[in-house]
């Protein structure tokens, strides 16, 4: 005998209906990556990138690298220079990224949304901004060892004029992120802007702003490093004149001494991001 629920009729399925968001959304990845995918294949084409000749050039790599090993351990001739070299450039990184502030910070304010006082200000300054940001800081000491000649000078005011730049567009990105609740309580009590901005919206960005700079500090001391070679001092100009005079062990002992240096500064500015954050 059969149950009453075997008699039951069994309740037909119903198909479920695609969903046109997810198909669309998977046309757009697919898309995406297609133009990904072309684009890594016109850059192949457009700077010859050949492993092949990697390969084929071992040779001069490994007759480059038995030049320079063992490095050039003479005191007075590598090593003394290298390191007040090693020091001319850690000034040049240092002057570079707080000789920059009061621009960088001016900028800054202008190019807020929440503290600019006039849309052309905002414009204004953002373009400025732009502008140091896109020149990039090797231009800027070609073009300084050209106003005030060879040496660590024109590395200084390189760094000031990008750092400038780099620096004022985090630093407004970040005012356009806080909390504006201080600054509006301080405009209906009728606090004027500059006591707006000073009072409400810079107390809550200095963590956020010293940990940039740091940043900025290191990026910076890296940088001098390359305006060396072109005449702006530091161990970057004796590195190059060691690379020009086939010096290679020389090269390289420079080379380990600016190792150094970015690891001393890697900790230095680590050490002080842990005691902010505290």
């Amino acid at each position: 005998m059969t149950s009453p629920a075997d008699r039951i009729p069994a309740a037909p399925r119903i198909p479920v209906p695609s969903d046109p968001h997810r198909a669309r959304k998977g046309m757009m990845w697919g898309s995406a990556t297609l133009v990904i995918v072309v684009l890594h294949l016109l850059a192949i084409a457009g700077t010859d990138f050949d492993p092949a000749l990697l390969v084929d050039g071992w040779q001069g790599m490994a007759r480059f690298i038995s030049d320079a090993f063992p490095p050039n351990l003479d005191w007075n001739e590598v090593i003394k220079p290298g390191l007040e070299a090693t020091l001319v450039t850690l000034w040049i990184g240092l002057l570079g990224t707080t000789l920059s502030i009061p621009t960088a910070l001016l900028l800054a304010v202008l190019a807020s949304r929440t503290t600019s006082p006039h849309p052309l200000a905002y414009q204004a300054s953002r373009a400025i901004l732009s502008f140091f940001r896109a020149v990039p800081d090797i231009v800027f000491a070609l073009i300084f060892v050209t106003a005030v000649g060879l040496g660590p000078f024109a590395g200084v005011l390189a760094l000031i004029c990008h750092n400038t730049g780099v620096m004022g567009k985090l630093w407004a990105e970040s005012m356009e992120e806080t909390d504006q609740g201080p600054q509006q309580a301080l405009s209906t009590a009728g606090a004027s802007r500059l006591q707006q901005i000073t009072h409400g919206s810079l107390p809550l960005v200095i963590p956020q702003f010293v940990g940039l700079l740091l940043y900025r500090f290191d990026v910076n001391v890296r940088s001098s490093l390359v305006l060396g070679l072109v005449g702006a001092g530091g161990i970057g100009l004796l590195i190059n004149q060691a690379i020009k005079s086939f010096q290679f062990d020389t090269m390289l002992t420079h080379i380990i001494i600016v190792l150094l240096l970015i690891i001393v500064v890697d900790q230095a500015s680590g050490f002080i991001r842990r005691k902010l954050a505290v």
